[in-house]
């Protein structure tokens, strides 16, 4: 089943929002009364009754109130129009309390019951006074709401480092999820500064073209593989994904044309894959290779120790054959000595 709605677009963001026609008929860019969670707003339709599956549905759509009239146009422009005395007395009122805080956007509900004000602050603020003092100037309700730069980048716009308006300001509805990966296929500065947008995040554009560079660098050979070519076997030196070419160097250059590099086309190339025989061959090799090392190593360790051993059992024996000889010296110096010394007394 499928239910009827129309797009409707706001001044302050460019995402499409669904809503009730309630059995009215409306056409695209006619101005609409319509209700949301902040109030009456006046939109624009995008597109006209359309026929949508439920489950594309979030939740429960709100009304569309009627067409605008003149007078509601008028008053919806009259609200634009005080946005830049606004924000003006707003930044003032923040100086004067010395808030750390960077006011951004403001805008009226269509019926003027609720002031929005939109900042951005590094830490939490503590504007309780800072109401109070806008409420009495403006003399309605006021809505002090902390966005982040990104939303910010959005709201008022900014240049990209391409020269155009940023892409979530001219016309992105939702914001891209990027990571660092989309510019590594893409063959781009992994420098932060380099891929990132106004706001400070990875730039959104990176994922525009990003299925296209999967798609064809899952078909693209690695730099330094051998690859099949109509000119024979060769060496792939560089790859250009979005040309979707492979550059070649032949292992063996040719004698009549002398050719050392060409560029083919992915699809005219075919890599070379080694067979699971010769690579279980070549790990048997390997391994055995590593296992005669680790023997040779390791008599070559029992062959040090055994010689040390050897020395010093040799060093050893030396100093005891050293020391039994000192002994018999002493003994027989004694001996000879007490010789005497009885010849002597009987003389």
């Amino acid at each position: 089943m499928g239910k009827v709605v129309v797009g409707v677009v706001f001044d302050s963001n460019p995402k499409v929002y669904y809503f009730d026609p309630q059995d009215m008929e409306f056409k695209v860019s006619d101005k609409v009364i319509v209700e949301t969670s902040r109030g009456f707003e006046c939109g624009t339709i995008s597109f006209a009754n359309k026929m949508i599956p439920e489950d594309s549905i979030k939740g429960n759509l709100k009304p569309v109130i009627r067409l605008a009239t003149k007078e509601d146009i008028k008053q919806h422009e009259k609200n634009l129009s005080e946005k830049s005395e606004i924000l003006k007395t707003t930044v003032e009122q923040v100086r004067e309390h010395k808030l750390d805080m960077k006011v951004i956007g403001a805008e009226y509900t269509f019926d003027r019951s609720k002031l929005i004000i939109y900042f951005t602050a590094d830490e939490r603020v503590d504007f309780r006074e800072l109401v109070k003092s806008l409420a009495a100037k403006f003399r309605t309700r006021i809505e002090l709401r902390q966005i982040y730069e990104r939303d910010s980048v959005k709201m008022y716009g900014a240049l990209a480092p391409c020269g155009m308006e940023c892409c979530c300001a001219r016309f992105l509805k939702d914001y891209e999820k990027t990571s660092i990966k989309m510019a590594k296929i893409q063959d781009l500065s992994l420098n932060p500064t380099a891929v990132s947008g106004f706001c400070g995040k990875l730039m959104c554009c990176l994922k525009f073209e990003n299925d296209h560079y999967e798609r064809v660098a899952a078909k693209l050979p690695k730099v330094g593989s051998l690859v099949n070519t109509p000119m024979g076997r060769g060496k792939v030196i560089s790859t250009a994904t979005l040309k979707e070419k492979v550059k070649v160097r032949f292992l063996q250059e040719d004698e009549d044309t002398n050719i050392k590099e060409h560029e083919f086309d992915v699809d005219e190339i075919t890599q070379v894959r080694e067979n699971k025989g010769e690579g279980k061959s070549k790990q048997k090799s390997s391994a055995k290779e590593n296992d005669n090392a680790e023997n040779l190593d390791k008599k070559q360790k029992d062959n040090t120790e055994s010689l040390d051993k050897s020395k010093k059992q040799k060093s050893a024996a030396k100093g005891n054959n050293n020391t039994v000889s000192k002994d018999k010296k002493k003994k027989q110096n004694a001996k000879n000595a007490k010789n005497l010394i009885v010849k002597k007394r009987k003389k």
